[in-house]
């Protein structure tokens, strides 16, 4: 699929990884569509930015938590003259949740985020997709979905959700509609994590180094225009962490 000239949704698009993917895509002539939560003035300067490019973006703002907003969110791209040609499930809950202490509140917040909002979302624009006869959907996962890690259970098997799910998804949406994942490792630093534990996974990463965002923007790139013959896979872009 040729990104120049197509329209693509970015979920979680306001900020860190997801700003670069949708910067990417709109210099390499895409139309984006930018979601967000809470993050509007980033969303706006991102929007701008965009704009600069000489292509088009516009925002939409949802709790995608929230099943009603997931639903508003739909409801709204439903109405737009083009379709979208392709959506990138890039929004993701992630905090630290200590085994001892995890709540049903924390549990629905990540999981409805992380895994609910994608189905639905890669559900109703897939299906659509299908019938105009072709489209692309990126869900952005994360290494430790097949090696959790500890303190982040939650988080882990929404992730590790997500894979299965872009493998059930690209079964039912083929031939049409091709469905992958990447996921990363540490390329971005979480916020707040001291220096004693980047120094951590830096050695126990093989290739002994941070990688960048724009490890996984390059990934997307070629997974939306490099090949259209690749459906159901996910690709770890994590310096070795899942062999480590």
């Amino acid at each position: 699929m040729k990104i120049k000239g197509s329209t693509v949704l970015i979920t979680g698009a306001a900020r860190r990884v997801g700003r670069e993917i949708a910067l990417a895509m709109a210099r390499a002539g895409a139309h984006v569509i930018v979601h967000y939560r809470n993050s509007q003035k980033e969303a706006k300067r991102l929007a701008a930015e965009i704009q600069s490019l000489g292509v088009k973006a516009s925002l939409i703002k949802a709790d995608l938590s929230q099943i009603r907003q997931v639903h508003r969110l739909l409801t709204t791209i439903s109405k737009r003259s083009s379709p979208i040609d392709v959506l990138i499930n890039n929004a993701s809950v992630f905090y630290r949740t200590p085994l001892q202490n995890v709540t049903e509140k924390q549990w629905d917040e990540i999981f409805n985020t992380n895994l609910r909002a994608p189905f639905f979302l890669s559900r109703d624009i897939g299906l659509r997709m299908k019938k105009a006869g072709k489209g692309k959907i990126i869900n952005i996962a994360d290494w430790s979905g097949l090696r959790p890690y500890s303190g982040y259970i939650p988080y882990c098997l929404s992730k590790g959700a997500l894979m299965t799910m872009t493998q059930a998804l690209a079964r039912d949406l083929a031939p049409e509609v091709q469905v992958v994942a990447v996921a990363p490792g540490p390329v971005m630093w979480p916020e707040g994590l001291g220096e004693k534990e980047k120094r951590t996974v830096i050695e126990k990463t093989p290739l002994r180094r941070l990688g960048s965002p724009k490890d996984v923007v390059e990934t997307v790139r070629f997974l939306v225009e490099g090949s259209d013959f690749m459906t159901g896979s996910t690709i770890f872009v994590d310096g070795g962490r899942l062999i480590a």
